[in-house]
């Protein structure tokens, strides 16, 4: 996408398919994006670069997912002022238990936001960078708006779908 806000980054491209739906919640906000992979150990210096000319490009935010020892975003928020949003792979037995922990103890100085493992995190990790993108675009705080009022609408109908089948 042309002039993109948010920058979503891997460790790998087998996180792809995790790493997409940070994507699709990005689409549903009108936010323009990139994906690529970079990796905290096997390419450091091309994570410390990407991570550094980030906001000259126009990232305003940056979602990393990164699985097992999973320091990328760490890594990253070492390198920028940008907010930068840690999406745990579950890529090892451990489930990503691992990759959580090594995404969510940061130092003090250096945080991540860390969101849960897996696909819904990097849903979520979509959502919360539309949530700061909003804070300064009004048609974005729109659609989130919106965005949440149709989640309560969904509760509404089930809801009501399930005292209805009960009334039977």
């Amino acid at each position: 996408m042309s002039n993109p806000r948010v920058s979503i980054v891997m460790g790998s491209d087998s996180d792809l398919e995790i790493m997409r739906e940070a994507g699709k919640a990005l689409d549903e906000f009108g936010i323009a994006y990139e994906m690529d992979v970079t990796s905290a150990h096997r390419s450091p210096d091309r994570t410390a670069e990407f991570a550094r000319q980030a906001a000259g490009r126009g990232i305003r935010v940056i979602i990393a997912g990164a699985g097992g020892a999973a320091h990328l975003a760490g890594v990253i928020a070492a390198h920028t002022t940008l907010p930068v949003i840690g999406v745990p792979i579950p890529s090892t037995s451990l489930q990503g238990m691992d990759s959580l922990l090594a995404t969510v103890q940061m130092p003090a100085g250096i945080p991540v936001a860390t969101v849960a493992i897996g696909k819904p995190g990097a849903t979520n990790a979509g959502i919360l960078a539309a949530q700061m993108i909003g804070l300064s675009d009004i048609a974005v705080a729109k659609k989130l708006d919106a965005h949440k009022e149709k989640l309560a609408r969904g509760v509404e109908e089930k809801s009501k779908k399930l005292k209805s089948s009960q009334s039977v």
